[in-house]
């Protein structure tokens, strides 16, 4: 198999990982690694290669003549379980994992349209719709054996939390940081038991041939279906707030989220102020004194509509 096309790290991928010494080192070895696998797996290049924020993605084609993707990633704890995630799916409503290498967490995955990302639908309504009957599908699993779990995590962060809130500057964001971290405490006792994606935003729902639509990206979790909402709150914030109405918007799509998964409102409340106590930890993890505006008026809008 003819593996000579060149494999290109791109600039904002290797500044993403310039920053630390591991992700040096992934970087190194990154092209010698995707010339392992191509000569591994019998793969052709046949694309120029593209790269999220963690991962660089080469289009090639197998012996067989399928066309496919391999995905090379620096191990983490959030996308470890991706490749148990991807066979429990089976690919139900998400991409198909064809192989895996357990050492490296390389994946060889089923192409989708990357230049047709749910994003690329004009009406939300119809994207948003689209996502919510994907969500509800994959979060209807139970998650299995092996992955890291919400009851972990969400402790976890409740312990992080009186250390991290006296970095913000504004006593009002402290105080919604407690906020979400007392509903967090609320459901520790019941974290659930599904399999979710942790990650489902319209850029992480590419048009497929098998299905129309098809999810890529789960970093997986075991839990409450409850903690996969927010990152379909916040997609499009621009065009959210150019309705003049962004708490209107919000709940409009939170309704029809927990509609879709026939969630109970109040535990998917708590669940997604855990999600927004998650991101103010990691800002304020990276130096940031100011919560996004965004998390605050998610938040603040869903803390409003608990208490009617």
């Amino acid at each position: 198999m003819n593996t000579s096309m060149p494999i290109d790290v791109p600039h904002a991928l290797a500044a993403i990982h310039d920053k630390s010494e591991s992700g040096r080192a992934w970087l190194a070895a990154l092209p010698r690694q995707a010339d392992e696998f191509l000569e591994r797996w019998a793969l052709r290049p046949d694309g120029p290669t593209a790269h999220g924020m963690a991962s660089l993605v080469v289009p090639v084609t197998r012996a067989d003549g399928i066309r496919a993707v391999l995905k090379l990633q620096q191990p983490s704890e959030e996308n470890e379980g991706a490749p148990l995630g991807l066979r429990t799916w089976n690919g139900d409503g998400i991409v198909q994992l064809l192989d895996h290498d357990e050492d490296t967490g390389v994946m060889l995955l089923e192409r989708l349209d990357e230049t047709r990302p749910l994003s690329s639908v004009p009406d939300d309504g119809d994207a948003i719709r689209i996502l919510a009957e994907l969500l509800a599908r994959l979060v209807a699993v139970p998650a299995p054996e092996g992955l890291r779990r919400l009851a972990d995590v969400a402790a976890a962060m409740l312990a992080q939390t009186p250390q991290a809130v006296p970095a913000l500057r504004d006593p009002d964001e402290q105080r919604l940081v407690l906020t979400c971290a007392s509903a967090v405490a609320e459901l520790l006792g019941e974290p659930g038991d599904r399999l979710l994606h942790w990650d489902l935003h319209y850029d992480n729902i590419l048009a497929g041939h098998r299905e129309p639509w098809l999810a890529i990206d789960p970093e997986p979790l075991a839990g409450d279906p409850g903690f996969d909402l927010l990152p379909a709150l916040d997609n499009r914030w621009d065009e959210v707030l150019a309705t003049g109405d962004a708490p209107r918007a919000v709940l409009r799509r939170f309704d029809l989220l927990t509609e879709a998964l026939d969630l109970d409102r109040l535990r998917a409340t708590g669940w997604t102020l855990g999600r927004v106590l998650q991101n103010a930890l990691w800002d304020i993890e990276d130096g940031k004194t100011m919560l996004e505006p965004a998390q605050v008026v998610i938040a603040k809008t869903l803390l409003r509509k608990r208490k009617v």
